[in-house]
């Protein structure tokens, strides 16, 4: 066994940072890049794409144009999976950052239905689709080069370190969005829609140039030494079913979360409650500042405490926030209460979610060489429920008349979640081989 010197030693821990540097930062892009349509979409993309369409029909096609983003996430999960327990990770999270910004740059050059007609929407759907499927491998890469850079008993927090970028991408969008949302309306629909969209190519460069300097991840490089499986997935389908389900079922509350807190809540308070978006947008915007100091703490935590207390406490809690405090605080009127209600999920509540679960779902998985695949194709598939968490609270309101129908549904995908996360094996002590 070979004797590991000072210098490899420097030279480790100079590679776990630039992997925590590289994820953090393409995460924050990630999240900057896909958020920012959700954010500005149900602002101005119904005037500016589906003008004809009637005002809900309008803003139901917006949502639908936000979820399939979310369909076209399992694809990128089979396509990335398979080549990154194949030929690895580094190179996966390098093109899946390429796509992602080229795609939102795009958007931002995309000619409206004014100029173009019917392609227009046509064109921005095939662009969001780009989107999700870049983002169904990057979510995956940046969180299992993690977890398998980091030392033994400090998974959960060089994961949790990963998710700052989710917050701070958040942020910037949230930013971004209150910019536009401030302006004229007729400078607004004119060009101040496509600037956060255009600046997306500057963070893209300082995301490529990072990711050239980081190494291949040792625990990948150790499990693939003699031959990769020639179809991983359906290795990680037989091997590991259980954990495929939990990461499916888990994934389904988690994305419908982050879909509640932000586009349905935007979407229900500006057209149900005349809550001016603004108002919103500030909630959403301080919500993100904690949840960047929150990240890496909750991860750490889990390495004390273990992760399915904190991912359980998280269901448990959000459920009952959004039918008790959520929806009654938006409805009050009060501007302080509405900024309050929006900040509380992402300082609190969804963080503790994801901050933990970035390290459990790559433990749930014993196969190296199989755990790209499988965790990929497993979150992207539920994240589609979860994404189309929008459409459906949407049509499920309009067709009730009432938000409760609304907090049914999340009560009960919350409970199905919750149940998985229960009967799974708990991870934090385990080593990642």
């Amino acid at each position: 066994m070979p004797v590991r010197t000072t210098a490899d030693d420097a030279r480790v821990r100079v590679q776990r940072r630039r992997v925590l540097l590289s994820g953090t930062i393409g995460t924050t892009i990630e999240y900057f890049d896909f958020l920012l349509f959700g954010l500005i979409a149900p602002v101005v993309f119904n005037q500016l794409f589906y003008p004809d369409a009637d005002p809900l029909v309008g803003t139901i096609a917006v949502l639908a144009t936000f979820a399939v983003g979310y369909v076209a996430r399992p694809l990128g999960g089979f396509v990335f999976g398979h080549f990154g327990d194949r030929i690895g990770r580094k190179p996966i999270m390098f093109v899946t950052l390429v796509l992602m910004g080229a795609a939102t740059t795009g958007i931002g050059l995309l000619p409206t239905y004014a100029v173009i007609g019917v392609a227009a929407p046509i064109l921005l759907t095939l662009l969001r689709c780009v989107q999700g499927f870049a983002l169904g491998g990057e979510t995956v890469g940046a969180t299992i080069m993690a977890a398998e850079s980091a030392p033994h008993g400090k998974r959960g927090g060089y994961a949790g370190t990963i998710q700052i970028g989710g917050a701070l991408g958040s942020v910037l969008a949230s930013l971004a969005a209150a910019l536009v949302a401030s302006m004229p309306t007729e400078q607004a629909l004119a060009w101040g829609w496509r600037v956060p969209f255009l600046l997306s190519a500057v963070l893209v460069l300082v995301g490529v140039y990072v990711r050239t300097r980081i190494d291949e991840s040792p625990v990948f490089t150790r499990a693939v030494a003699e031959a990769p499986p020639k179809a991983p997935l359906l290795v990680a389908l037989r091997e590991e079913p259980k954990a495929c389900l939990t990461v499916f079922l888990c994934v389904i509350t988690e994305t419908s979360m982050l879909q509640l807190f932000t586009v349905y809540a935007l979407v229900h308070g500006s057209g149900e409650l005349g809550i001016p978006t603004s108002v919103m947008l500030n909630g959403v915007l301080i919500g993100n500042i904690v949840g960047i100091a929150m990240n890496p703490l909750f991860g750490r935590l889990s390495d004390v405490v273990g992760r399915r207390l904190l991912i359980s406490a998280s269901l448990v809690v959000g459920a009952l926030y959004t039918a008790f405090a959520f929806f009654p605080m938006l409805a009050s009127g009060n501007a302080a209460l509405i900024v309050t209600a929006m900040a509380i999920p992402p300082a609190v509540i969804q963080t503790m979610i994801f901050a933990t679960e970035a390290s459990f779902f790559a433990e749930l998985f014993r196969g190296a060489a199989r755990r790209f695949s499988g965790l990929a194709v497993s979150r992207q598939v539920g994240g589609v429920i979860g994404g189309l968490f929008p459409l459906i609270a949407a049509t499920v309101y309009a067709a009730a008349g009432s938000v409760w129908a609304v907090v049914g549904y999340y009560a009960a995908i919350s409970a199905v979640s919750l149940t998985a996360v229960l009967a799974a094996r708990e991870t934090h002590r385990e080593a990642l081989t």
